[in-house]
């Protein structure tokens, strides 16, 4: 028979289809061996035998009926296989290496049987190359086809990755909770990749400072999440603790910093899901900084096509996002507990005792976004029975703001147990954090340089007169509460915030009868960022008003009133509201004294007379020694109008006012010294003494406690003898 090399091609090719299965045999066994990509799971070498028989008996059957290769028509699952290639992280040269190796084999079985149809050498190098031709034709046609769906599912997968990569910018982190965090890593994987999702922290991350302590590793489970159809949950739940084997995945992910990837569930006690394991399991830590804070596990056991490489290295992408809000979370969980603390333990635990007013207080730290800040409250007993409110707000926020409100409640503290009236004590305060900031600036260290203020408020109440001095630096206006249930918030001049530094401060006296109720508050209780100032104070107008069964009631319907009802305020608040309280006729004896040294004895006795008249006889010795000793000072270095008083509290005050300016100090007398000893004396018997300043004049006093009854404290040493001290005139 006469061949063609068309007819020669047909031939051989027709031959061969009969034995089409050994062919399909022998490339499988070649791509078997050399490209391991295409049976790296039971989904692939299910597509990859389909489609290599139906490409070697298209290849054979085209040839035999001299299809041109164009015509052939490839498996209509190739575009498929491509694409799932694409999907498993396959690399295109596996794609095409096979299409040439598939090549090879088939031609390689052609050329053979050539010879054994016809011995003509011209007439098969002739067919060899016809052959040649229309094989090449096919597999440079099927490889494009199938490079070119393998390309475009790398595409969309590219851009799914990067779409996710960026939802998880826009979804992690959203607050800086932990748990918060955490869950939205586990929310995010469960709706793009994962059936089941845990993550794991380390426990001294959780409530440590992230120091990992010696022994096995103890993790706290801070979220996790599976679907629904699974009906499968760990058996450790959100929120508790469990100890890390050591030779498990997790230990390993923990200690090296490496992620893995496993064909089943790892043998976790912690993850066990039951009877149904996962398919494929993601084991990713959680680091940040350098640090490892913990693990996170994605699982799939719905999902038939386990995890690739590219699935772990998105995993990767996400958690070190998630690492990084966890961390960031964590270092503000931390500084903020430490600020809070601070703010906390520099802000009085408990009011001090006085008899003044009645008072209730409230601070709130800020939300989340701002953080603790420097607003506080303070009362400060005064003598003369009286009391000082205090409210200030440093600006800014986190530990240097609370460390700056310690440092001026302390400054306040120290400037009222001098006496100073309100305005000149905010002077004084206005000069400390002039310093404050001068010498911020001059620490390069420090981060908030230049960037000290403050305002404050502060009050000091008479019960005795019922009247109330005030003076603001850049604070918000008081409040106060009349008997009749009238509101109005009090005309005190304005004052600079403190730290601008040469401008005057101003203070405003007014009448406070018995009953009435003052409110001192910073801006954070009466601004909000849905509503401006003034609807803030009419909203704590209204809330002063409402009944309630008490002080510490009005603070909280107060709060209740302006601040959002779920969460934390956007700013500090501190309010302190005080009920004044009046020392009447019954508590306050007072006399004049007549600047002549015979007055001092009347004036012992009408200071006995009163005691008497008050049932305090057993202080009679010891208050008249030490009003003595006042009043003879005033006679002799003061000046008149000279005024003794009495004032019955907790403890009985003796007060001798005059209208001269020297004040007295405390001094050792040396042996021989005529005088020198009164104060002294008066140091021993009085629990505390002191002088304050008025406009005109000054008042020197002394606090008699209940220890002093029956004389039960002793004359000092030196002055064992009263008669001998040479202080005490005898008339």
């Amino acid at each position: 028979m006469e061949y063609t090399a068309a007819s020669l091609v047909s031939r051989v090719a027709g031959d061969l289809g009969s034995k089409a299965d050994e062919v399909i045999a022998d490339v499988v066994r070649c791509l078997r061996r050399e490209v391991p990509d295409l049976w790296s799971n039971q989904d692939l070498v299910r597509m990859t035998s389909e489609n290599i028989a139906e490409h070697v008996v298209g290849v054979l059957t085209g040839l035999e009926l001299g299809i041109d290769p164009g015509e052939i028509d490839a498996p209509a699952a190739e575009m498929e296989r491509a694409r799932r290639l694409a999907g498993h992280g396959a690399p295109v040269t596996a794609l095409l290496r096979a299409f040439r190796l598939g090549q090879g084999v088939v031609l390689d079985r052609l050329l053979a049987e050539m010879p054994r149809l016809t011995k003509d050498a011209e007439l098969v190098s002739s067919a060899s190359r016809l052959l040649l031709v229309m094989a090449n034709g096919y597999v440079d046609d099927a490889s494009e086809q199938g490079v070119t769906a393998f390309q475009e599912e790398r595409d969309r997968r590219l851009r799914w990755r990067l779409s996710l990569v960026n939802d998880a910018g826009l979804r992690i982190g959203t607050t800086l909770d932990i748990a918060r965090t955490a869950q939205e890593l586990a929310d995010l994987a469960l709706d793009h990749f994962a059936d089941v999702v845990t993550v794991d922290l380390l426990d001294s991350v959780v409530h440590g400072n992230g120091t990992e302590t010696p022994g096995p590793l103890v993790l706290h489970r801070v979220a996790q999440t599976s679907t629904a159809q699974g009906g499968q949950e760990p058996t450790t739940r959100v929120g508790e603790r469990h100890t890390c084997p050591e030779d498990s995945v997790t230990a390993r992910a923990l200690t090296t910093g490496r992620p893995s990837r496993h064909a089943a569930t790892p043998t976790d006690p912690a993850d066990t899901f039951g009877a149904r394991a996962a398919r494929s399991t993601l084991v990713v830590p959680l680091s940040a900084r350098g640090a490892t804070l913990g693990v996170a596990r994605f699982g799939r056991h719905r999902t038939p096509l386990p995890y690739d490489d590219e699935d772990l290295f998105l995993a990767q992408e996400i958690a070190a996002r998630a690492a990084v809000a966890i961390d960031n979370a964590r270092r503000y969980t931390h500084a903020r507990a430490t600020a809070l603390t601070l703010q906390r333990s520099l802000l009085p635990r408990r009011t001090a005792e006085q008899a003044a007013v009645d008072v209730a207080c409230r601070y709130l730290p800020a939300g989340a976004e701002a953080g603790v800040g420097g607003d506080w409250y303070d009362v400060i007993p005064l003598s003369g029975a009286r009391v000082a409110l205090v409210v200030g707000d440093v600006v800014g926020h986190g530990i240097h703001a609370a460390a700056t409100m310690g440092r001026l409640r302390t400054a306040v503290r120290t400037l009222a147990d001098v006496d100073l009236p309100p305005e000149e004590l905010l002077t004084h305060l206005d000069d400390v954090v002039i310093r404050l900031s001068a010498e911020a600036s001059a620490d390069p260290d420090t981060e908030t340089a230049g960037d000290i203020g403050a305002t404050c408020l502060y009050a000091v109440y008479d019960p005795v007169d019922g009247r109330c001095s005030l003076a603001r630096a850049g604070h918000p206006l008081p409040a106060v509460v009349s008997a009749d249930g009238t509101v109005e918030l009090l005309n005190i001049p304005p004052g600079p915030p403190l730290g601008l530094g040469g401008l005057p401060f101003e203070a405003a006296e007014i009448e406070l009868p018995e009953g009435s109720l003052l409110a001192l508050y910073t801006d954070g209780l009466v601004e909000a960022r849905d509503r401006d100032v003034d609807a803030g104070v009419t909203l704590l107008c209204q809330a002063l008003t409402q009944p309630s069964a008490g002080l510490e009631a009005t603070c909280d319907s107060v709060l209740q009133a302006l601040l959002p009802a779920a969460g934390r305020p956007h700013d500090d608040v501190a309010l302190l509201l005080a009920r004044t309280r009046a020392l009447g006729d019954g508590q306050v004896a007072g006399w004049d004294v007549e600047a002549d040294p015979a007055a001092v004895a009347r004036a012992r006795a009408s200071v006995a007379r009163q005691l008497a008249a008050w049932g305090l006889e057993d202080l009679g010795f010891v208050a008249e020694l030490v009003v003595s000793e006042l009043v003879t000072n005033a006679i002799r270095y003061g000046r008149p109008p000279i005024r003794l008083r009495l004032i019955r509290d907790s403890s009985l005050l003796c007060e001798v006012s005059d209208a001269g300016s020297t004040t007295p100090h405390l001094r050792r007398a040396r042996a021989f010294d005529e005088g020198g000893r009164g104060l002294l004396l008066v140091a021993q018997l009085a629990e505390r003494w002191g002088t304050r300043h008025a406009r005109q004049g000054k008042t020197v006093w002394a606090e008699l406690g209940e220890e002093h009854h029956a004389g039960s404290r002793s004359l000092p040493p030196s002055c064992s003898d009263a008669e001998q001290c040479g202080e005490i005139p005898q008339f």
